[in-house]
């Protein structure tokens, strides 16, 4: 299994950022995934999930409505994509297998600043 996520940076506050993750070494189309977070001194936070055929979508509360989660079976892609970015915002993001808990790549970095 290997999961290489990307697409992490600076973005202002109000901004948008869109992560992805590239996915390679198990049948991606059939697997469920989901993204985690991490903030700086916190624990591992669930963020999204969507199943293989990426018709079913389940977001935390803090998500819903300014987060999207998709994916392209065809590129092996899982997409994160986050709006209105706040400056406690601030984590690293990692997309994981089957489960939040799944194995997990070496995650991408947001960082919300003016």
């Amino acid at each position: 299994v290997q999961l290489v996520e990307s697409g992490g940076g600076l973005v202002q506050p109000g901004g948008s950022l869109r992560l992805s993750c590239a996915a390679s070494g198990f049948p991606f189309s059939d697997s469920t995934m989901h993204w985690v977070r991490q903030a700086p001194g916190k624990e591992l936070e669930w963020v999204s999930g969507v199943n293989s055929g990426d018709n079913m979508k389940i977001y935390a509360d803090f998500a819903k409505g300014r987060f999207a989660i998709y994916r392209d079976n065809a590129k092996k892609t899982l997409y994160l994509q986050m709006n209105s970015r706040k400056p406690e915002n601030r984590a690293r993001y990692d997309c994981t297998k089957e489960e939040p808990t799944g194995p997990r790549g070496q995650g991408t970095q947001e960082t919300v600043s003016s």
